[in-house]
Parts: structure tokens; sequence; C-alpha cells
């Protein structure tokens, strides 16, 4: 598994539909790029300037909303992940 550090977070990616409401198949290309997805991983926290570490506000298996073009896509194994710094989340869903 992955072992984020500092202020980054590792999402698994929720899946978009892949149909229209009218029943359409959407094609790869015509899909929207997510922007929901699932904690994974978490890491230790921000280091601040005076050396004391800020923990972060999200853990695993929180659901979040994040930024529309953050982070770094990842493959292990089969699975894809993506890993954001913890300012790109804007919210939890609850």
């Amino acid at each position: 598994m992955l072992r984020p550090l500092r202020d980054k977070v590792v999402l698994k990616q929720s899946e978009e539909e892949e149909r229209t409401a009218g029943g359409i198949l959407l094609p790869d290309t015509a899909k929207k790029k997510p922007q929901e997805g699932e904690v994974i991983a978490v890491g230790t926290g921000k280091v601040l300037e005076d050396g004391t570490r800020l923990p972060l506000n999200v853990k695993v298996g929180d659901r979040v909303i994040y930024s529309k073009y953050a982070g770094t896509e990842i493959r292990v194994g089969d699975q894809e992940y993506l890993i954001i710094d913890e300012d790109s989340i804007y919210a939890v869903k609850e």
C-alpha cells in the first residue's frame, strides 16, 4: 500500500456513471473526470514554520470532493489512485 508524506492524501476515485439518465451508454472520452473519492491513506500532517506538525482534517474512509484537476494519478497493481495535497480537498461528504 501507499504511505503519503506530510500533507498528501491518497484517494480512490469514484466511478463515473457510464449511462445518461436517458440510458445512453457513454464512451470513455465523453465521461467527466470524477471529483469525488474515498480517502485511502493520509500523511502525517503539514510542518509549520516553527517546526510543529499540523494534523490533517481528513481521515481514512472519508468521502471527499476535490478540485477537478488536482493531484497525480498513479497505478499500483490493478488499482488506480490519486495523490493530492489536502489543500485541494474542498469538502467531506457526510
